[in-house]
């Protein structure tokens, strides 16, 4: 497969999307590439993630590193997690040309883009995320968040990372449950913009959640075009990006009556957040019937 690239541009500043095979293994020489030049480099990792791919990042890149490894989960994303990592810059005499580079799912991206944003107020980031939720949304967009007692992502910034690093070899490691939780937010982008992708998807579901080329190419490369368009013209959430969250109204809230457990899943509880949606907006009269069906009958797809 031949690496593509999605630039995303806002007023904010732009950077690129690489979405290929194996290129996290170049990811010292696709930062030297990007003009990132860093004495030091902080990876922040999932402990979820195969050793056997954090040590091909690990040997591409020269600089000094320091390595700092956390479960992810909903519980982490935390005030006190993102003060351990500040510890770590502050404690190595980090400065603001040095770099943080995220190496998991959005949990660990969100927390570690956080972090470098409030770091001596912005340090680079780049963003390697190594499951199919993150590299088709939270590593798109450039919003950091990290949970409170009061709620979900309610303490954040909007930061643009320098680089994403989208390798599809991260995805074979992934149990099913997050293969559905990526796959939640490609068929949400697909209803909000492109009913020839959702038809595309319908038509190949089995095939995209398999991993099968070129089906799974083809949806993270469309899904990542969709949410770019609506984050360069809306970046700051004012408006128009406010239907990336499609789902996620009555998703947050289903996550919310379980404590962010793991009985339910971000990407599960956007799938039930869109089917609450559609019915929703069925009864209202808003969404045909025939529309509606259509999109159940997808979800039970994907359940099967």
């Amino acid at each position: 497969m031949k690496t593509k690239k999605i630039v995303i541009s806002t007023a904010e500043g732009k950077y690129p999307i690489l979405i290929g095979k194996n290129i996290s293994s170049k990811t010292g020489n696709l930062i030297k590439k990007n003009k990132i030049f860093s004495s030091k480099i902080l990876l922040v990792i999932d402990k979820k993630v195969p050793n056997s791919m954090v040590n091909k990042i690990k040997k591409s890149i020269n600089e000094k590193k320091i390595l700092f490894y956390l479960k992810s989960s909903e519980k982490n994303k935390s005030q006190d997690n993102v003060n351990k990592i500040l510890n770590v810059l502050l404690k190595n005499n980090f400065n603001r040309n040095d770099c943080l580079i995220s190496i998991g799912g959005g949990i660990i991206g969100d927390l570690s883009a956080f972090s470098a944003s409030v770091f001596k107020r912005g340090i680079h980031h780049v963003n390697i995320p190594t499951t199919l939720l993150a590299q088709v949304d939270s590593s798109i967009g450039g919003k950091t968040g990290i949970n409170s007692k009061f709620g979900k992502n309610l303490i954040g910034t909007f930061y643009q990372p320098k680089l994403v690093i989208s390798d599809i070899s991260f995805l074979k490691s992934l149990p099913k449950r997050e293969i559905i939780c990526g796959y939640a937010e490609i068929f949400k982008h697909s209803l909000i913009s492109n009913r020839n992708f959702f038809n595309f998807l319908n038509k190949n579901v089995k095939e995209v959640l398999e991993f099968k080329s070129p089906y799974i190419e083809k949806s993270i490369y469309k899904s990542c075009i969709i949410k770019k368009r609506v984050v360069e013209k809306d970046f700051k959430e004012k408006g128009l990006r406010k239907i990336l969250n499609f789902g996620h109204t009555f998703g947050h809230a289903y996550e919310a009556s379980l404590e962010y457990s793991s009985k339910l899943n971000h990407g599960e509880a956007v799938i039930l957040g869109i089917s609450s949606a559609v019915k929703f907006s069925q009864d209202s009269k808003i969404l045909k019937n025939h529309d509606a069906e259509l999109i159940s009958k997808h979800i039970n797809k994907i359940n099967n």
